[in-house]
């Protein structure tokens, strides 16, 4: 069958556009049949997708970053008949800047190996997640992580991964806080939180690990919230969210991580949200998080996921 490649131009600031002719070689040297259409505005990823999917091409390849991924991906659940219908199968050409669900799902950044693992047709069936009426595949927040993607978004002096990080130093210094309620599953908190992070996968970011025991296969997400309030202690946990084993941030006291089928937060004042490193609210005070558990054939060697 002919595949589609949805094109985000703009992933990586702009860089992915560049990079397409390499990916393009990269698939037509490792003989796969496709066409290409290309996003030209906000949600257009989405719309795409979906037309895609009812136009029955396969695999639907997502070229970009993670935010082009859970874009294609809420196309394919738009088109999809029921919530119990498999999505997929999706590709990817890691174009963006982090390529997080990449990391996790244990891929090659390398456009050929990318290219190779398409063809070979091999698939894995991951969880998905879904906030309010948005699906997601690598991770959701409220509070901190957003504030930080915020900040990031207006730095232009800075690319790549360097970027994130300056971002995340000026988001500590501001010393955000948010009042919440939290349930899920079997627990309930009320209070004070500088983060709450909800994670399909462990790595976010390109170098942090905010929910890092999270697994892409456990038909559960794993989330975490907690609160600083001085500035030199939420400094000193920035460090401790780039582990992803021993000593991570979460071993920490007040920092609480928690694994669940399902999540609801009420928010005080107004906190921005975002689903794969995509705001999607700048001022939200309701979520409600579900977990899809296999809901999604991907592309993956064999190994890996």
């Amino acid at each position: 069958m002919t595949a589609k490649v949805i094109l985000n131009p703009y992933s990586n600031r702009w860089n992915a556009e560049k990079r397409w002719p390499d990916a393009s070689i990269a698939l037509n040297d490792a003989g796969v049949d496709f066409e290409l259409v290309v996003s030209e505005r906000h949600g257009h990823t989405i719309e795409l997708a979906e037309q895609a999917a009812r136009q029955g091409f396969s695999p639907i390849i997502a070229a970009g970053g993670d935010g082009t991924i859970g874009e294609v991906v809420n196309g394919l659940a738009r088109a999809a008949v029921s919530e119990a219908t498999r999505l997929g199968p999706l590709g990817i050409l890691p174009l963006g800047s982090a390529n997080d669900l990449v990391a996790n799902l244990g891929l090659s950044t390398d456009l050929r190996s990318a290219a190779q693992v398409i063809a070979a047709g091999q698939t894995r069936v991951i969880d998905i997640c879904r906030v309010n009426e948005l699906y997601f595949v690598n991770n959701s927040a409220m509070g901190l992580e957003p504030y930080v993607t915020l900040i990031q978004q207006r730095i232009t002096w800075i690319k790549g991964i360097p970027r994130y990080m300056v971002a995340a130093l000026r988001g500590v210094l501001d010393k955000p806080r948010w009042n919440v309620k939290i349930e899920w599953d079997d627990g309930r908190f009320e209070g004070p939180v500088l983060l709450v992070t909800v994670g399909n996968g462990p790595r976010t970011g390109g170098v942090f690990f905010m929910a890092p025991h999270a697994s892409l296969t456990d038909g559960k997400m794993t989330f975490v919230y907690g609160f600083r309030d001085r500035r030199r202690d939420i400094l000193r946990l920035l460090p401790l969210t780039m582990r992803p084993g021993e000593g991570s941030y979460v071993e920490t006291d007040g920092i609480f991580e928690h694994e669940a089928t399902w999540i609801r937060i009420q928010v005080e004042t107004p906190a921005p949200a975002h689903t794969d490193g995509e705001i999607f609210s700048e001022g939200i005070q309701e979520l409600e998080y579900r977990i899809q558990p296999g809901r999604l054939a991907v592309l993956a060697s064999e190994g890996n996921v």
